[in-house]
């Protein structure tokens, strides 16, 4: 028996606010960025969210919910961190990263914690194919980082 379409609702928003506070984390990171070839890799994460994000709405609409607006709290506050975070530290590529893998690391457990909750199988699919992309984005930002840390 899977969940009711409440349950689906909320886990799906849950997951909408996670897409959004990624999009936003990785595009305000670009911004402060140094390196092109950085810049680029933000931006392309963030655009990866933003569409993660429109696939969530879709689905919330077809079960017949409404997506919420805005991202989570916690967003808010990597939000803040993310301009506290740079304007301590100059805004260097190292910190951008530092912080985009925190803010990944809460993606991943959201994915997961979604994914242990009994969904329809369409909808399934979709969000394991969306936390694996969030682990392959983790997984980048977190070898970037740490070749980035070796040269310094």
């Amino acid at each position: 028996m899977t969940a009711d379409n409440d349950e689906v609702i909320s886990t799906l928003n849950d997951l909408l606010e996670t897409c959004r506070d990624g999009e936003y984390g990785f595009s305000t990171s670009a911004e402060h960025t140094k390196t092109a070839d950085l810049k680029s890799l933000l931006t392309r994460h963030a655009e990866e969210c933003r569409t993660a994000g429109q696939e969530l709405q879709a689905l919330i609409r077809q079960l017949g919910g409404e997506a919420e607006e805005g991202g989570s709290v916690s967003g808010a506050l990597h939000r803040g961190w993310v301009s506290v975070r740079g304007t301590l530290s100059g805004y260097s590529d190292q910190s951008m990263l530092d912080e985009c893998e925190r803010g990944e690391d809460v993606a991943v457990a959201s994915y997961r914690k979604a994914l242990k909750q009994d969904l329809p199988p369409a909808i399934r699919s979709v969000v394991q194919k969306q936390a694996e992309g969030t682990q392959r984005n983790h997984d980048q930002i977190k070898a970037l980082r740490d070749s980035l840390k070796g040269r310094h």
